[in-house]
């Protein structure tokens, strides 16, 4: 899509930390980190949320896009002491960027309930 900043991340018009990268998926740090670990993963083709990946290709996808998150999060040392894996959907959930991506984060103790 166009005008969306994550698809220009993926396109490399946007400068990121890039963490890990595939054909399909792109990790790279948050640029404003809750965590001392933040990295956003998402898919390269332009989807909203969740929802959107409909059909067994788009439940492929959400099963690939889980299995890279978890395969970052330990490249990058998380996996001792744990890590959380979020995604928000609209903007009461906090969805700023509408492309589907998943907060890793990780580094510290989570507090529960996080919202």
């Amino acid at each position: 899509m166009a005008d969306c900043i994550f698809c220009k991340v993926a396109a490399g018009e946007i400068n990121a930390t890039i963490v890990k990268r595939t054909p399909d998926m792109i990790a790279f740090r948050d640029i404003k980190p809750v965590a001392p670990t933040h990295v956003l993963v998402m898919p390269v083709q332009h989807l909203v949320a969740v929802r959107d990946a409909t059909g067994d290709a788009g439940h492929l996808l959400l099963g690939k896009l889980l299995a890279f998150t978890a395969e970052v999060a330990g490249e990058l040392g998380l996996d001792a002491r744990g890590y959380r894996i979020v995604t928000n959907t609209g903007p009461d959930a906090g969805q700023s960027v509408d492309h589907l991506h998943f907060h890793l984060l990780g580094g510290r103790k989570m507090a529960w309930p996080p919202g």
